[in-house]
């Protein structure tokens, strides 16, 4: 059985410091600075007159600090199941916003209970959270809302644990991930990361996750970076999207 939402929201609730570093993100993903710079700056360069983002899973804020160091001037809600990550997300874009004067709302939600008006947005950022949606239903949902709540030219930018369509592949880019584990803090934390993964976690193939981005509606994909379990990706609504 894997975690319910209530015990995720418990385990994120205590684990607000893992998530403030803007400089290393979260050390366990692979990548993860990288990844974060490829996606906020796609997402400028993707959606250059951006007024309104929002960060599905914001944590503690480190997507959207990143994101506006690219896009200075646009409000932002935040998204999280915890408490806690909102409320140090809010206080961090705060103190770096010349005292508060950027628009910021948030939002505590399981993205899969969330609704947002149709074309009320221009970037979705969602590091580090769609792996929590489980059913086949559930994904092409999310999919499907990310979309509709982009306005026409917006973005979603994912970045995310997958899997690979072939056992023997995701068996092989595991096994490479667990050595970058252990580089980290040895066989015991490597243990620690798989079991919370096969615990919490339901990832899936990128590949079929490009299919959902094209299946809702967007007109450009794009593949920004892959390392063994972990890709950045995104797609753009069309100018005219609907």
């Amino acid at each position: 059985m894997k975690s319910t939402v209530e015990e995720i929201r418990a385990r994120f609730d205590g684990d607000v410091e893992r998530f403030s570093n803007l400089e290393t993100g979260q050390a366990a993903t692979m990548d993860a600075p990288l990844a974060m710079d490829l996606i906020c700056r796609a997402a400028a360069t993707a959606t250059p007159h951006a007024r309104h983002v929002v960060d599905l899973g914001c944590g503690a804020g480190n997507y959207t600090l990143k994101l506006l160091q690219f896009l200075p001037h646009v409000s932002v809600t935040l998204v999280d199941l915890s408490r806690p990550m909102l409320d140090r997300a809010d206080q961090r874009i705060a103190a770096a916003s010349a005292g508060g004067a950027r628009a910021v709302k948030t939002i505590q939600s399981d993205v899969r209970d969330l609704r947002l008006a149709p074309a009320s947005c221009d970037i979705i950022l969602a590091a580090s959270v769609l792996h929590h949606l489980r059913e086949e239903s559930q994904w092409r949902q999310v999919f499907r809302f990310c979309y509709e709540a982009l306005a026409p030219g917006g973005s979603f930018w994912i970045f995310d644990l997958i899997e690979h369509t072939s056992p023997g592949i995701q068996a092989m880019m595991r096994e490479q991930f667990g050595k970058y584990l252990e580089s980290l803090k040895g066989a015991d934390y490597r243990r620690h990361v798989f079991d919370y993964i096969e615990r919490e976690d339901t990832p899936r193939p990128l590949v079929s996750q490009l299919e959902l981005l094209r299946e809702a509606g967007f007109s450009a994909v794009e593949v920004l970076h892959v390392n063994t379990l972990f890709a950045a990706f995104g797609g753009r609504k069309a100018d005219g999207g609907s």
